[in-house]
């Protein structure tokens, strides 16, 4: 993209109260945003209010500081670093699959895909049609088949794990995993995406859609995250550079995240979760949604429960997502077989009792008392055997003195 072109688009998008809807209308009107401003204000008063055709007359004072940002940000990208590029509305890189959302953005920043040693123009692939067209083969970036994981903020031990492990088995049978860089499932399944690459994969492992500009990570504890999405990955964001975490952000976001995913697995999600945003805007697309149920017992639960109650697929393993999508699994590692690993290697420390005390344990959060009645073991002897069930990661240990099982070995 020419400097004054990215001038134009810029200017459209800050334009005081000119919204992706008016300017989609100019667009169509006009052509590309700089015949926008090459009318006069009667003709614009055709398409828009005359509030707004007024501010399309008007440079944003802000403009010049974010344009030179902007474009130094996109000089940076280099030999050996994560590619930035900006797309627009109407470029042969724009994701298809967007076009159908509700309120398709004007401009998206996009910064990963790999690394690289040409300047071919970055290929954002359809997610939806099976047709892929533009495809850089050696950045692996093709989002024809992923899956969009998400869920709370504050999941539950078993749910984290739950979110790394499915989205490492999705990864390591070919899919992309869409989320959002957010605390807890959203991270857990980047994490989870990133480690089903081998040494020498140049697959595309996980795209997160962020709710500030890429020049910021948010939250700061993931920035080392962030820059393994993008040195294996990407990040896109529809917020020009340097706009903070702003609450009214992160919900928008995800009909994006919902855009770009084949289909939305929620894996826990409180009745009033972002994530049943994202779960609904998928199935009002015509996309799969699946929902791991948890605990009856369990808040951080509910959310998946309504969300199977309204006609999303109850999943227990990976390979339940990948017969629904019709795609061939191969031998991926499921969060059954990882649990069952876990298992064994924990058998050899507590054979004879761990398998019962399991049992016992159950898969909702137990308190020791309760515990202690369940399997009549004497206190030091069952605090010894949970200590090593926590050691070998088949049990966590929750606030308020509670337990709770691990997978489902």
């Amino acid at each position: 993209m020419e400097h004054d072109e990215l001038a134009a688009w810029l200017r459209l998008t800050l334009s005081s109260g000119v919204g992706n809807e008016a300017a989609r209308k100019l667009l169509v009107a006009f052509g590309l945003p700089a015949k926008v401003f090459e009318q006069s204000a009667s003709t614009l008063q055709q398409v828009v209010s005359p509030k707004q055709a007024a501010a399309l007359l008007r440079a944003p004072p802000e403009l010049a500081a974010l344009l030179e940002q902007t474009w130094a940000w996109l000089q940076e990208s280099g030999e050996g670093s994560a590619r930035r590029q900006v797309v627009v509305l109407g470029d042969a890189n724009y994701p298809p699959s967007l076009l159908n959302i509700e309120d398709p953005p004007l401009m998206l920043y996009l910064l990963g895909g790999g690394k690289f040693t040409s300047n071919q123009p970055l290929a954002l692939v359809n997610t939806a049609q099976a047709a892929i067209n533009s495809i850089d083969d050696r950045l692996g970036l093709c989002l024809a088949k992923s899956v969009a994981v998400v869920g709370s903020r504050n999941p539950t031990p078993q749910g984290a794990d739950n979110a790394r492990q499915f989205s490492k088995a999705l990864g390591q049978a070919g899919l992309t995993v869409v989320s959002g860089l957010a605390l807890g499932v959203d991270g857990a399944a980047h994490e989870g995406a990133l480690d089903s690459l081998g040494p020498d994969s140049d697959r595309l492992a996980t795209v997160a859609v962020v709710g500030t500009g890429l020049d910021r990570v948010y939250p700061k504890r993931h920035l080392g995250l962030a820059h393994r999405i993008a040195q294996n990955g990407l990040l896109i964001s529809e917020y020009p550079l340097g706009t903070p975490p702003l609450p009214a952000n992160f919900p928008r976001r995800n009909r994006l995240i919902a855009g770009l995913a084949q289909a939305t697995l929620v894996i826990e999600a409180a009745l009033k979760s972002g994530s049943l945003i994202t779960a609904r805007l998928s199935a009002e697309q015509g996309k799969d949604v699946f929902a791991i149920p948890g605990s009856i017992h369990s808040t951080q639960s509910r959310g998946c429960h309504a969300l199977i109650k309204q006609g999303a697929k109850l999943v227990e393993s990976a390979q339940d997502v990948l017969e629904e999508l019709k795609l061939d699994a191969g031998t991926p590692v499921t969060p059954d077989t990882v649990a069952g690993d876990a298992h064994n290697r924990g058998a050899s420390a507590c054979f004879g009792t761990e398998t019962e005390l399991l049992d016992a344990i159950g898969f909702d959060p137990v308190g020791l008392d309760a515990l202690q009645a369940r399997c009549g073991m004497q206190t030091a002897a069952l605090q010894a055997q949970l200590m090593a069930l926590e050691l070998d990661g088949l049990l966590a240990r929750l606030p308020g003195g509670l337990f709770q099982r691990m997978g489902r070995g």
